[in-house]
Order: C-alpha cells, then sequence, then structure tokens
C-alpha cells in the first residue's frame, strides 16, 4: 500500500466561509498515483469543519442557516466566560460537523456523486490562515 500526503493552504473570512476543495482534493489523489483506496481530507483546529454539500447558493445558504439554528453566533457558551475570545459557537460547529473526512478513491479519482462536492468550512470569529492535510491511500495498480 502506498501513502500520499499533501496540503491545500488556504485564507478564510472565518464567520462560517465554506470553500469549496473539491478540484485540490481531486489534483492530490490524482498526482498521488493511487487508483484504489481512500482519500482524507482534514484540518488541524477546533474551529473548522469538513463535510459535503452541493456546493451551490442555495445550499450553502440554507447549511449557514441551519448551523446557526444549532449554534448562534450571539448564544451564551461557557467557552466565551472561560476564555473571552467570543468562538464559543465556532467550537461547537466544528464538534458538530468534525474536521475530517474519508472518501474513496476509485480509479484514480475520489468517488463522489455529481452534486457532491468536498467543502472546508471556517467557523472561526475572524479571518485566518488555513491547512488542509490531504492524505491519499491505496494501490496504485
Amino acid at each position: 500500500m502506498k501513502v500520499h500526503t499533501d496540503e491545500i493552504r488556504l485564507e478564510t473570512e472565518g464567520f462560517c466561509d465554506i470553500r469549496d476543495v473539491s478540484a485540490e482534493v481531486g489534483r492530490v489523489v490524482a498526482d498521488s498515483g493511487i487508483r484504489t483506496g481512500l482519500v482524507c481530507v482534514g484540518c488541524p483546529g477546533s474551529t473548522t469543519g469538513v463535510t459535503t454539500i452541493e456546493f451551490e447558493p442555495g445550499a450553502v445558504a440554507d447549511l449557514k442557516r441551519a448551523l446557526e439554528s444549532l449554534a448562534p453566533e450571539k448564544g451564551r457558551y461557557d467557552h466565551n466566560a472561560t476564555w473571552g475570545d467570543g468562538n464559543g459557537f465556532a467550537h461547537l460547529r466544528s464538534a458538530l460537523v468534525g474536521t475530517s473526512r474519508t472518501f474513496p478513491v476509485r480509479d484514480g479519482a475520489p468517488a463522489l456523486g455529481t452534486w457532491q462536492q468536498v467543502v472546508f468550512l471556517d467557523f472561526d470569529n475572524r479571518s485566518r490562515r488555513r491547512t488542509v492535510i490531504v492524505t491519499v491511500m491505496g494501490d496504485s495498480e
């Protein structure tokens, strides 16, 4: 089995900034030479998320609205009382969405549905420089 790792660097705006990283993930898989296996997309950090969605304005707005309903930016969070940084909502959203996802690799590409894109979310309350780590594992048949 072969393992290949690369990084995607992003400048984000925070506050539920959602970025489609599907093309970059596909590039890493293609560059790996792995034909069959798994690709894991993750971000170190406790105020980020990785998931899939149909990356179109309506679905993105719906996701943002759902996250605001579950963990409102102006909610009361013990984290904010402890640290005073005002991003308790971002930590909770990250915990709910998760910071990594794994997808099958088939024929040298991520096996995603027609309307399924891999997205990175930055929930923090400020702009950030983020690194998404993409690890591909499998066989190069």
